[in-house]
């Protein structure tokens, strides 16, 4: 099984970075093809460029390689896993360009007429989104609507075609103990597990 996993997080020795290095070694070892991207320590570039932003023609060609390889990579994997902070009730900026130029019509999804429902192009039945939190869990949903299950499960991997997306929030983090840290990592191994069992 090819399965891409991909961290969202600019600070090396992060709980996020353990938690990426947790979920690719779990991987590895049920024998994955796992294609793994740190895309703040690779540098992927988020921003979109004019001729990326169409929604129903196929997307031009990207001219950056880092692009190019990612929308070829997309393409062929089987599950995909996202870990990421929950900043600002979205995804680090890296993440939101990636999805932005890399998930493009053609590529993820074929779009008929702009107000006509999309086709998902992606072989990737399945997704895990990892989050990181500061936010407790009670007041996340009653005050903000939990606003990364939304964009996740709503708005982006249904669109491209990913029909069973499942998430698991690690909270409270800043103020966690190395316990509860070590059993997230278990946990998150868990879910990795599960999701290519």
């Amino acid at each position: 099984m090819r399965v891409g996993v991909y961290l969202a997080h600019p600070r090396p020795g992060s709980f996020n970075h353990a938690v990426f290095d947790a979920v690719v070694d779990e991987l590895r070892e049920r024998g994955c093809r796992v294609v793994a991207h740190d895309l703040c320590a690779e540098g992927f570039p988020p921003v979109a460029s004019a001729e990326e932003t169409g929604t129903v023609s196929s997307a031009p060609d990207a001219d950056d390689p880092h692009v190019a390889l990612h929308r070829r990579e997309v393409s062929a994997l089987d599950a995909l896993v996202f870990v990421h902070p929950n900043w600002w009730g979205m995804p680090p900026a890296v993440l939101t360009g990636w999805v932005q130029r890399v998930l493009v019509p053609g590529v993820a999804y074929k779009l008929g007429t702009a107000d006509g429902g999309p086709a998902g192009l992606l072989n990737a039945g399945r997704a895990l989104v990892l989050n990181t939190s500061d936010t407790p869990g009670e007041r996340e949903e009653s005050e903000f609507g939990d606003p990364l299950q939304k964009v996740w499960a709503a708005c982006v991997l249904p669109y491209v075609g990913v029909a069973d997306v499942r998430r698991t929030v690690f909270r409270t983090v800043t103020d966690s103990t190395d316990a509860a840290r070590q059993a997230w990592l278990r946990q998150a191994r868990q879910e990795a597990a599960a999701l290519v069992g």
